[in-house]
C-alpha cells in the first residue's frame, strides 16, 4: 500500500489527523503554554470577574467583562493554534543534489583501484539578486539544495523554512514565512490580555477599598487572588509585551530575528528594507503563500536516474598497459591449458583430442604432436603456433589452425 508524504516525512515534524496539522518535534510545551493562559483567566473569572456583575450602573453590564475575558482568551488561543499548527514555510527537499551545479575538482582526487579518480564537488554558495544587490545563498547539505534568500535550516525541526525568523519552543513550532504574521498577532494579542486582566484586578481592588472604606492593605486581604493575578500578569508582561515591541521594531525594518542576532555587528545594507509602511504592508496585508508540502499525498514511486555524462575532459585516460595486462592474462590461459594436455598419460589420448578439433585434421606421430603441443622434446628456439578447443577460449572466437600449422611445425623440425 502506497504511503502518504507525511508518513515518510524526513524532518522531525509530528502530524495529526492524517497529515492535515504539523508541529514541530517539542510540540508537548504546546500544554504548558495552554496551561499558563487559561488558568489564570479561569481564575480572574471566578474570583474577580463574577464580583463584579452588578456593580455598575447598568443592570448586568459587568458581564461583560466576564464575556470579554472569555472572548479574548479565544481569541489568543485561537493565533496560538494557527500559528503551531500549519506549516511554517518549509522548502521541500529535494532527493538529489542539483545536476546543473556538478563540477569536478581535479586537485582533490580520490584513489580508487590504483587510479586517481576526480571528486565531485558543489559550490558552497552562489550569488542572487534581491532588489538590485547581489546576496549571497548557501546549499545545504541535509536537504540538497540553495537555500532562497532570508531561508535558514532549523535544527530542532531539520526543515529549511523560508524567511526563518526563529524556532519558539513555547509554541513547538519555527516561525517563518507563513506563521510569522500569526505569531505576532498571539504575542501582542497576549500582551493585552495580560493588560486586561491586570487593569480589571486592580479596579477591583478599588472597588473592595471604597467598599469598606479601608487601606489598600485591607482590600489586598479581602482578595489576594486579585494581588497573585496582579503580579502574574505583570511578569508577564515583561516577557510578551518586551517580545510585542521588539518585533514592531523587526518588522518596521523588515529584520527577522535569525538576521537581527547573526548580523547586527556586520553592519550590512538591508537589502529588503522597503520603508515603514511598506513593511508592514508586506507583513500584515499581503496573501499567505500557499504551502509546497502536500502532506497528504501519496509518495511517488522515483524514477530510475540515468547515469551522469562525462564530459571527455573530466573522463579517465585509460592506461597503456591494460591491454598488455589483457595480453598476459590471455597467454597465461594459454599455459594452463597446454600443460593440461601434455599432462595426459599417453598418445592415443593427444591424438583423440586432436580428432576432436576437426575431422579435417590429418593424425600425425607422438612426435609431430610434441612439436605442437610445445613438449619438452621440441629443440628449443622452436616456436610453435598454439592449438586451442573452441571451448577453451573465454571469449569463443579461438578457432584450430589448418593444416598447415603441423606441416610448417615439421619443416622446422627438419631444417633443424
Amino acid at each position: 500500500m502506497a504511503k502518504r508524504v507525511y508518513q515518510v516525512w524526513k524532518g522531525n515534524n509530528i502530524f495529526f489527523l492524517s497529515g492535515r496539522l504539523i508541529f514541530g518535534p517539542d510540540a508537548r510545551s504546546l500544554l504548558v503554554t495552554l496551561l499558563l493562559l487559561i488558568a489564570p483567566v479561569v481564575i480572574f473569572c471566578v474570583f474577580v470577574a463574577r464580583h463584579l456583575r452588578h456593580h455598575f450602573s447598568s443592570y448586568n453590564a459587568g458581564y461583560a467583562i466576564i464575556v470579554a475575558a472569555i472572548v479574548f482568551t479565544i481569541h489568543v488561543l485561537v493565533l496560538l493554534f494557527l500559528t503551531s499548527s500549519r506549516d511554517p514555510g518549509i522548502v521541500p527537499r529535494n532527493s538529489h543534489p542539483p545536476e546543473e551545479e556538478f563540477r569536478y575538482d581535479t586537485s582533490a582526487s580520490v584513489e580508487v583501484g590504483g587510479r586517481q579518480t576526480p571528486s565531485l564537488q558543489f559550490p558552497r554558495t552562489k550569488e542572487v539578486m534581491v532588489n538590485g544587490l547581489p546576496v549571497r545563498v548557501k546549499y545545504c547539505d541535509t536537504c540538497m539544495l540553495y537555500r532562497p534568500p532570508r531561508c535558514s535550516h532549523c535544527s530542532i525541526c531539520n526543515n529549511c523554512v523560508e524567511r526563518f525568523d526563529h524556532h519558539c519552543p513555547w509554541v513547538g513550532q519555527c516561525i517563518g514565512m507563513r506563521n510569522y504574521r500569526y505569531f505576532f498577532c498571539f504575542v501582542s494579542s497576549a500582551a493585552l490580555l495580560c493588560i486586561f486582566v491586570f487593569s480589571i484586578s486592580a479596579y477591583y481592588i478599588k472597588v473592595l477599598m471604597d467598599d469598606h472604606k479601608g487601606t489598600v492593605w485591607t482590600a489586598m486581604k479581602e482578595s489576594p487572588v486579585s494581588v497573585i493575578l496582579m503580579g502574574y500578569c505583570f511578569i508577564s508582561l515583561w516577557f510578551v509585551g518586551g517580545l510585542t515591541g521588539f518585533h514592531l521594531y523587526l518588522i518596521s525594518t523588515n529584520q527577522t530575528t535569525y538576521e537581527n542576532f547573526r548580523y547586527r555587528a556586520d553592519n550590512r545594507i538591508n537589502v529588503y528594507d522597503r520603508g515603514c509602511l511598506n513593511n508592514f504592508s508586506e507583513v500584515f496585508c499581503t496573501p499567505v503563500k500557499p504551502s509546497k508540502n502536500n502532506f497528504r499525498a501519496l509518495v511517488q514511486e522515483e524514477s530510475q536516474r540515468p547515469p551522469m555524462p562525462i564530459s571527455r575532459d573530466n573522463a579517465e585516460p585509460e592506461e597503456p598497459g591494460d591491454g598488455r595486462r589483457m595480453k598476459v592474462e590471455d597467454d597465461l590461459d594459454i599455459g594452463g591449458d597446454l600443460l593440461k594436455i601434455s599432462q595426459r598419460h599417453n598418445i592415443e589420448d593427444i591424438e583423440a583430442d586432436i580428432r576432436s578439433r576437426g575431422s579435417d585434421v590429418p593424425h600425425h606421430n607422438s612426435s609431430e604432436g610434441d612439436s605442437a603441443l610445445g613438449s619438452d622434446r621440441r629443440p628449443p628456439g622452436v616456436q610453435s603456433e598454439p592449438t586451442r578447443h573452441p571451448n577453451w577460449g573465454r571469449s569463443g572466437s579461438w578457432d584450430i589452425g589448418n593444416e598447415g600449422n603441423f606441416a610448417n611445425s615439421k619443416e622446422a623440425l627438419q631444417s633443424v
